[in-house]
């Protein structure tokens, strides 16, 4: 799963357990390629639906492209994942367990095309979160320490 990344959602690590990832192509129309390729797309509020046959991207943002004039898109349109079968599958097993959801990491292009990362994610807890925050300043205190003798 490699390309070069055009968004993340940074905080899905922070707000979720990430259990598995998958790979998926996006179904766009043609004014939507052109702007996530000038990076203006936001997944950040997005989860993915699965129904058992299909998967969709819901709540994300594709900027309209300002080219397009009549023929641009709906920004918050639901998009349709492209996925296998049997991913779609397994997904949909692990969605109908209490508190486990999909969503969205990262968009990227590969040789061209838009790609997206999904995972299938359980919601951290306050008190999980509490403690990456603690365990995130201790480290950076260390590094800090570290610095100031000259390691």
């Amino acid at each position: 799963m490699s390309g070069k990344t055009i968004s993340k959602n940074k905080k899905a690590y922070f707000n979720f357990h990430i259990l598995d990832t998958y790979e998926a192509g996006l179904v766009l129309q043609g004014s939507e390629i052109k702007s996530i390729r000038n990076h203006q797309i936001s997944i950040e509020q997005a989860y993915v639906h699965v129904d058992g046959e299909e998967a969709w991207l819901v709540d994300s943002y594709i900027h309209p492209y300002e080219q397009a004039s009549t023929f641009n898109h709906n920004p918050n349109r639901r998009r349709k994942l492209l996925l296998h079968k049997k991913e779609i599958l397994d997904m949909w097993d692990k969605v109908r367990i209490k508190g486990h959801t999909i969503i969205p990491l990262r968009v990227y292009l590969s040789h061209g095309k838009a790609k997206i990362e999904i995972a299938v994610a359980k919601g951290k807890k306050l008190h999980d979160k509490r403690r990456d925050i603690a365990e995130r300043d201790a480290e950076r205190d260390k590094q800090r320490d570290l610095r100031q003798i000259g390691l």
